[in-house]
Parts: C-alpha cells; sequence; structure tokens
C-alpha cells in the first residue's frame, strides 16, 4: 500500500497528450464553479469519471444554509458551525464561508436560479445544529438539481471551458514535487497524458466504501487516494459523517430522507411508536447530526430492530407535498404513503469530513495542486459538518480557488512530456478475481468494524482483513476502472481505519466506544502523507 506511487504504467509515447491551461477532475458544485471562475484567465478542460450530472451535487435534498433572514447573522451561522465542529475548525475559514455565503446564493439567483419563497423572501427552513431557520430550498427537495442545472447550464455558455465525460482521472502526473496533470482514461479513446499548468481535484467524497451510502454510485474516493500516492498531505480521514435518515427497505438503494422532514416537525419513532431523541440530547430530533446518528443506532440495538421511524403523519399533508415531492415520490414508489404512514429509516454514510489537506485557498502541499469540495480538508468542518454547509461550500471555495489558481497562472511551455510512472508490480496478474465480491465485502467489514461506533478490537481485525486483500488487489496492474476504483477504495479504507486508531477519544462523528469522552489534549488535527511520519498538528 504504502509503495504504489501509479496504478498504471503504459508507455507515455504510445498515448495522447493533451495540454490545457487548468485542469479540473469532477462535476459537482465545487468543480463547476471553479471551472467557471477559471475560465477569466484561461483554458479550462473539465473532465469527469461519468456524465456531468453523476455527482452528489445533483442529488442533493437539504438546501444551503445562509443567514439571510432579520434575525439572524453570520455571527449565528458561524457558532452553529463551530458548535457542530466540536472544537477543531478553522476559524478563518469558517468565517470565509458564512460571510461570503450570501452572496453566492444571490448570484445564482442572477444566474437563473429558483429558490422556493414565501412572499417576497426565501422560505427559510431549519435542520439539525442550526440555531435559526436558514435553509434555503429549491423545488421543494431538489435543490442539488437546481443548483446543478443554473451551473452546468452557465459552464456550457461561458467561453475557454471545454468538458470530457467518461474519463476516469488514474494518477496525477507528479515531477519534483510539482503536479503536471494527469493520466486518465477514456471509455473509448482509452488513456490520456493530460497536462495542465494548474490542476484542481474536486472529486467528491468517499460514501462508497461503506454498505449503505446515501452517496453517487460513482463517489468512490479517487482523487483522495491518487493524492495520497502522490505525496499529497491527508487529514482527518477518520471523521465519516452518517446521516441519521435513510429509507431502508431490504433490498433497495439507501435513499435520504432530508434533515428537512425533522425541521418541518418530524419525530424520529422507535418501533414500538415512542420518540427518543430527548434522551439524547435537550433539542431532540433537531440535535446535531453525530447525535442524532448516535441515538438511531442505540435504539435500534436497545430494541433489537434494523430501522427507527421518521413519523410525518401529524403534520399537514399539502405543505409536505409541497416541500418534499421527491421524498413523498420515492416512498410511494416503495409502497409507503406517508400521509399515513412514518418512514423506515436508518443511518447510511454521508458526507466525509476528512480528505486532501489544504489551505483556506485550496492549496495542497504539492506545487500546481489543489483541492476543493468534499476531497478537500479545510478544517471547515472540524469534527462534524454543519447540515447544509457542503453546497455553500462548494460555491463559496470552488470560485476561491478558481481565483486563486487563476491568478498565479504563468504560462510556460512544457520542457519535460515524461510521464514518471513508479513500479510495475505483475505479482498476482494471472489470478482471476471477484472484484465485485471483495468490493462488497470491503463494504461490509467497513460498516460493521469502523462505522458508527469503533473500538480498538474491531479497528485491527479490519485493518488486517484490508491488507489481507490489498496483498492481491494493490501488487496488482488493471485496465479497467472497476479494478481502479477498488485499489481506491482499499486506500481509502486503509487510510480511515488509521486514523481512526491514532485518535483515542470520541470527538464529532468520530465515536470510540473504548474511548468515549471528548479529551482536551485531542484538540487537534492528525495528517498523515505517504512514506512519512504521522503528524500531529495542535490548533
Amino acid at each position: 500500500m504504502e509503495k504504489r506511487e501509479s496504478l498504471v504504467s503504459p508507455k507515455g509515447r504510445s498515448i495522447p497528450h493533451l495540454f490545457t491551461d487548468f485542469l479540473v477532475v469532477g462535476s459537482g458544485v465545487a468543480a463547476l464553479r471553479c471551472a467557471i471562475k477559471l475560465s477569466e484567465f484561461g483554458k479550462v478542460l473539465l473532465i469527469t469519471k461519468e456524465k456531468l450530472i453523476d455527482s452528489d451535487t445533483f442529488e442533493a435534498q437539504g438546501g444551503i444554509a445562509v443567514a439571510f433572514s432579520l434575525n439572524d447573522s453570520p455571527q449565528l451561522h458561524f457558532e452553529d458551525t463551530l458548535k457542530a465542529g466540536r472544537g477543531i475548525n478553522n476559524l478563518e475559514v469558517v468565517k470565509i464561508l458564512v460571510e461570503r455565503g450570501k452572496d453566492k446564493v444571490e448570484e445564482l439567483v442572477r444566474w437563473g436560479a429558483k429558490f422556493d419563497v414565501k412572499g417576497k423572501t426565501f422560505h427559510l427552513t431549519r435542520e439539525g445544529g442550526h440555531s435559526r431557520n436558514r435553509i434555503i430550498h429549491a423545488g421543494g427537495d431538489a435543490t442539488g438539481r437546481e443548483v446543478s442545472r443554473v451551473l452546468i447550464s452557465r459552464l456550457m455558455v461561458t467561453p475557454n471551458i471545454s468538458f470530457m465525460e467518461f474519463t476516469f482521472a488514474i494518477d496525477l502526473l507528479v515531477e519534483e514535487g510539482v503536479c503536471r496533470g494527469v493520466l486518465a482514461f477514456h471509455e473509448k479513446e482509452g488513456f490520456i497524458a493530460i497536462f495542465s499548468q494548474k490542476t484542481i481535484l474536486a472529486t467528491g467524497g468517499v460514501g462508497q466504501v461503506y454498505r449503505e451510502t446515501t452517496n453517487n454510485r460513482v463517489i468512490t474516493g479517487d482523487g483522495i487516494a491518487m493524492a495520497y500516492r502522490a505525496g499529497c498531505e491527508i487529514t482527518d480521514m477518520e471523521f465519516m459523517q452518517f446521516h441519521p435518515t435513510s429509507l431502508y427497505i431490504a433490498g433497495t438503494s439507501r435513499l435520504l430522507i432530508s434533515e428537512a422532514v425533522r425541521g418541518e416537525g418530524g419525530i424520529l419513532r422507535n418501533k414500538f411508536g415512542e420518540p427518543f431523541m430527548k434522551k439524547y440530547h435537550p433539542e431532540g430530533d433537531l440535535a446535531p447530526r453525530d447525535v442524532v446518528t448516535r441515538g438511531i443506532f442505540e435504539e435500534m440495538v436497545k430494541t433489537e430492530s434494523t430501522h427507527v421511524y421518521l413519523d410525518a403523519t401529524h403534520l399537514p399533508y399539502k405543505k409536505l407535498k409541497e416541500r418534499f415531492p421527491n421524498i413523498i415520490q420515492a416512498c410511494k414508489d416503495v409502497g409507503i404513503d406517508v400521509k399515513h404512514s412514518p418512514i423506515p429509516v436508518r443511518p447510511s454514510a454521508h458526507y466525509f469530513v476528512g480528505g486532501i489537506k489544504v489551505n483556506k485557498f485550496g492549496e495542497t502541499n504539492l506545487e500546481n495542486l489543489y483541492a476543493c469540495g468534499e476531497c478537500a480538508s479545510s478544517g471547515l468542518h472540524g469534527a462534524n459538518r454543519l447540515a447544509s454547509n457542503s453546497l455553500i461550500e462548494g460555491l463559496v471555495f470552488g470560485e476561491i480557488v478558481g481565483e486563486r489558481a487563476g491568478s498565479s497562472l504563468k504560462k510556460t511551455t512544457y520542457l519535460k512530456r515524461k510521464i514518471p510512472y513508479g513500479e510495475i508490480f505483475p505479482e498476482g496478474s494471472h489470478l482471476s478475481l471477484d472484484l465485485n465480491d471483495i468490493k462488497m465485502s470491503l463494504k461490509s467489514l467497513m460498516a460493521r468494524n469502523v462505522g458508527i461506533i469503533r473500538e480498538e478490537e474491531s479497528l485491527n481485525e479490519a485493518e488486517k482483513r484490508i491488507k489481507f486483500w490489498s496483498g492481491y488487489i494493490m501488487n496488482r496492474e488493471f485496465f479497467h476502472p472497476e479494478g481502479w476504483e477498488l485499489q481506491n477504495l482499499l486506500t481509502i479504507a486503509y487510510l480511515i481505519v488509521k486514523f481512526a486508531k491514532i485518535r483515542k477519544e470520541s470527538r464529532g462523528v468520530h465515536y470510540r466506544s473504548d474511548y468515549p469522552e471528548e479529551k482536551s489534549s485531542w484538540k487537534k488535527h492528525i495528517v498523515i502523507s505517504k512514506g512519512k511520519e504521522v503528524k500531529i498538528e495542535k490548533l
């Protein structure tokens, strides 16, 4: 695992070479906003694993957290973000987010976004951890789809931007600590070396490393894994946020049931019909996500049940239908009438707080490499993301990263066109492996041993199994996305376990049953880069 620098080693002269000023990898909110900003400074190429709409942004239900109401303020939003983050947020980064959020929403409106209104103002709702109603939404529960629509439309008419769909970014091309671009694979063209003056990773999170996740199928941690292989500093990998409420129907995918349902008055009940969240937090159903998630988990254990229920039957159905049309239809598709029946729910892996270590400008420790969005970790979220802070993060820091990378562009000719590859690992190439079976086993292992509640013995078992699978998979060279995704997932799983073992306390979304208390001595961040000693950074 530690030795691997690249996943494939094709001959450099035998594959096409592309050249651009800026390369953006990804198609979520951060990638799109960054590409639009970069177009002001030069030519931009955006590549994405499947279609432009295949992102967690497109599927986001909740909304955008911004202080718009008269009884709200950026300062209150700032305080709520810190409270959720359990004391290890980067204060400067949080300040930037809450102060610039309003401008970014107004910009979307100018570009044609249609958010839900009440009278002449935005309709604002509340989610867990917020002290005010400040969640802006669109189409009831289709905010991400509207944000994606507007940004993709803007992208299409913006000069200097081109894009390639169905293009898998495999490895970063790095020479002497400087990022030169990526080695990619297009489903029809094959391998392509894309050289760029500046490379921006906006590849999303890691949700598919878990058995149950709200994430799109393409979210397999590719950007974080390739950055780690290339020598980037990685931080906060122990902080995986589980969304408390995803639809639980055996044999179906885990559809997110927006936190806003509880914000509108939905009540969590156990299998006996009893409300239970007040037992776990004074704010009850509107407690921060990490608290609600553990509360649901503990209630499932106590009642020996696979799920709990989210009850909205007491709420006006007309209001529910206007506010949550997609959720109501999804429930109807599986035989649930929310007007008369509660929704069976359980937690699922949702948002990844950790990732590629960046500063407030999205700069990594590799020259000319930037990261933004969920794959980046600036300290914004601390140990737990406040609900609906992710879309606004992508808007604010996507633009900031674009400005930083664009304004620092110094066009040079590519004197070196060498593609630097690591060792070739032929061992195991003759073996016939069921990659899907290993992937599903890995996802189950992570859910069982490295999920909502963790402890040393289960983490050690997970580490042992991951190393065993890696012995077969990481020492093999694949020439298709299925193999690369599994290698990336193994790398991500390895890092999550390693970080989780180091942090011997419970903080935010990282809960250790053998170290259940939050410790002041652990008010710090863990930073790891390949082949180097672990760094512990105090605030």
